[in-house]
């Protein structure tokens, strides 16, 4: 019982922190490469950089014009910011990366030119010090997760909350398909499965706590 009080808490502490895309309210108030970044207008973006426009300036939430294009999936002006001298590995309020936007976006072509673009796929992001990875692992986005491990990001990143992508893959998923898939692939590229919580549980012992047959299966099985 105390483990499923645990994670009902650390859900609704997660809900109340989580990364959040510009309001209406916000939207309506943006002009230049904000509203140009919003809009995905890159003849825009570019002239105003030519007259002097600061790429790397922040909204009130701490938002930089490339965190605007990618919580409005807009590709193209991404890749103008960036080409512009935007800093790809910028952070806003609540410490998202544009990387970290895409993954929980399940937005695997924008997080994928992100990093070809220069965001770092392991930067250590979200109020929880932890990755896009973890991220992706706890909403069962597997080719978000296939696509980062390509990418070198770390397997065993312990956030602040001492859970690893596999610790999340268990702890906040469902149990179902998509978790399953995210758990192989992170088995399969190494990532470590006896890594424990601080309370000393495994993902093997929360799996079978859960009733997650499946993932048992997976976590007991040896390499």
């Amino acid at each position: 019982m105390k483990v499923y009080v645990m994670v009902a808490a650390l859900l609704v502490a997660t809900s109340a922190t989580a990364q959040t895309a510009p309001s209406a309210r916000e939207i309506a108030t943006y002009d230049g490469l904000f509203l140009a970044a919003h809009e995905g207008d890159v003849a825009v973006i570019r002239q105003l950089v030519a007259a002097g426009a600061q790429v790397n300036a922040r909204d009130p939430k701490g938002r930089t014009p490339i965190h605007v294009a990618a919580f409005a999936s807009e590709d193209d002006a991404l890749r103008a910011l960036a080409e512009a001298g935007a800093d790809m590995n910028a952070l806003e309020r609540s410490a998202y990366d544009v990387v970290t936007i895409a993954a929980v976006a399940d937005d695997p072509d924008l997080m994928s030119l992100a990093i070809t673009l220069g965001n770092d796929p392991g930067l250590t992001t979200s109020p929880y010090d932890g990755t896009a990875l973890i991220a992706a692992a706890h909403l069962g986005h597997v080719e978000v997760v296939q696509r980062l491990i390509a990418a070198g990001a770390p397997l065993d990143h312990i956030n602040n909350l001492h859970w690893t992508a596999v610790m999340e893959a268990v702890v906040l998923g469902d149990g179902g398909a998509d978790h399953q898939a995210v758990l192989d692939a992170l088995l399969d590229a190494g990532a470590d499965r006896t890594l424990a919580d601080r309370d000393g549980v495994t993902p093997l012992q929360h799996a079978q706590a859960r009733g997650y047959a499946a993932m048992v299966e997976r976590l007991e099985t040896l390499d």
